[in-house]
């Protein structure tokens, strides 16, 4: 789930106005501008993420301010949001166009994944300003020799159109190496499309990938582009490439070999001018012997392969990975922390099995914990810490003070401007509620015993946040 996010909202009635935007503010953790289809132009510009379309009066004015919306801003992903009264003869331009349907009422997880589609979409179609610093989330940081290799690797392949797999363990950056292909090939205009080959279930992956027509299984209640549509002129990224079905390994070699695919239940040939990049934590090589995996395959994805470093090999790179991600998180506003000169070693000694998505996570854990605080090695959760002996192969950890986060502030908790505490407390519980309810899967009564409180109480604090939920949160 995405952040902080900027959305515009545009709903002609009233009461679903004001119920979706507190839903949207909740979910999206950021600036929900609301209007209605009349003024929805002038409040649409350059920083705006996603404009989520309602009830606009009428299919007709629906589809006229579709049309206004595109024209003032192209590559703005448009949500629309569908009833079960919806009128089912929109205009097929339209619905192909739109970047996603929601059907009401809206449901936790779909609205979550889909704020997190449109964040990653944004990432790929903006080069600079508002949302996310791009230039921090394509830095590859580090000085050690394995990033050094990386980078080196990169530079000589960005621009060619050969298919490269990315290999490594889990949370040390492929999709970062993937993004920094993207954006220095001549493609970086176009759009990076993810998907985690893993995460879909086997009987939905086709469509995700090649899109479907209309009727072509039970709910398909409209066309839909698939990734390979959407990554048209720019690249598709298959994470987890590993686990992908063997049916669909077929269909994906095929496309690798001809460019060319039909939608689910379509018979319209269509061209892929797509560059693919693939990433697995997984050895490939073994899966083959193993039966899982087509050699076939494996030999097409596996034309310019770079291996991401665990982050244990590359210790010296902590400090200035630290210092980078508390200046990202600086930059979307999300708070600060800073490490005694004690702390960062402990954090340099640490064998992170997480990788850098471990180290982003702690950091995230201590700012929350210590806002604008000086973090000591005490401080750190246990495991973190230094058992007092160090084994003979850890890396020797040398800093300079320059690499180390400066503590200007010294023992203050405070920034030098102040903060609104009433603010500050509130959109700290909207955060943990936030991650309790993803951990859980949306389910309450479990993220309310991460919590450590009573059912009832989440309840009511998700009341108060303008949230009406069930028990297993299917719907908002």
């Amino acid at each position: 789930m995405p952040d902080s996010m900027t959305l515009l909202l545009v709903e002609d009635n009233d009461q679903q106005r004001q119920k979706f935007a507190a839903i949207l503010e909740f979910v999206a953790q950021g600036a929900v501008n609301v209007t209605d289809s009349n003024r929805a132009l002038d409040f649409l510009d350059d920083r705006t993420e996603a404009v989520l379309l309602g009830n606009c009066g009428s299919t007709e004015r629906l589809v006229e301010l579709f049309s206004e919306i595109k024209k003032k801003s192209e590559s703005t992903p448009v949500v629309l949001f569908l009833t079960e009264d919806s009128d089912r003869s929109l205009d097929k331009d339209m619905v192909q166009s739109a970047f996603a349907m929601l059907n009401l009422p809206l449901r936790y997880s779909e609205l979550s994944d889909l704020l997190q589609r449109a964040e990653v979409f944004n990432l790929g179609r903006k080069r600079g300003g508002g949302g996310v610093n791009l230039d921090l989330f394509r830095s590859l940081v580090g000085n050690s020799r394995g990033v050094i290799e990386v980078r080196k690797l990169i530079e000589q392949v960005a621009n060619s159109e050969a298919t490269v797999l990315i290999l490594g363990e889990s949370g040390t950056g492929k999709e970062v190496v993937a993004r920094n292909l993207h954006y220095h090939s001549v493609r970086r205009d176009k759009p990076f499309v993810p998907i985690n080959c893993g995460a879909i279930p086997s009987e939905l992956l086709e469509s995700e990938l090649f899109g479907h027509e209309k009727g072509a299984f039970t709910g398909a209640i409209s066309a839909r582009r698939g990734r390979f549509e959407m990554a048209e002129g720019g690249t598709l990224f298959l994470d987890e490439i590993g686990d992908m079905p063997m049916s669909m390994q077929v269909k994906l070699l095929r496309v690798l070999q001809e460019r060319t695919f039909e939608r689910v239940g379509g018979n319209k040939e269509l061209k892929a001018d797509v560059r693919v990049i693939a990433a697995t934590h997984q050895n490939l090589e073994e899966l083959i012997k193993d039966g899982s995996f087509r050699e076939d395959l494996y030999y097409r994805l596996n034309v310019f392969p770079i291996d991401m470093p665990p982050l244990r090999e590359r210790m010296d790179d902590v400090p200035l990975l630290v210092n980078e991600l508390i200046a990202r998180m600086e930059n979307e506003k999300r708070g600060s922390v800073r490490f005694t000169p004690a702390a960062m070693m402990a954090l340099c000694q640490y064998r992170w099995p997480g990788n850098v998505r471990e180290l982003s996570n702690l950091l995230e854990r201590m700012v929350i914990m210590y806002p604008y605080g000086i973090v000591d090695v005490t401080d750190l959760p246990e495991k973190f810490r230094p058992t007092g002996t160090v084994s003979e192969d850890a890396p020797s950890i040398h800093f300079e003070q320059h690499l180390m986060p400066s503590a200007d502030f010294q023992t203050s908790r405070l920034p030098r401007e102040g903060i609104d505490l009433k603010e500050h407390i509130s959109s700290m519980e909207c955060s943990l509620i936030k991650q309790a309810l993803d951990d859980a899967g949306g389910v309450v009564a479990h993220a309310a015993k991460r919590l450590k409180m009573r059912r009832t109480t989440l309840v009511e604090k998700l009341r108060k946040y303008g949230l009406q939920r069930n028990e297993t949160m299917t719907e908002i």
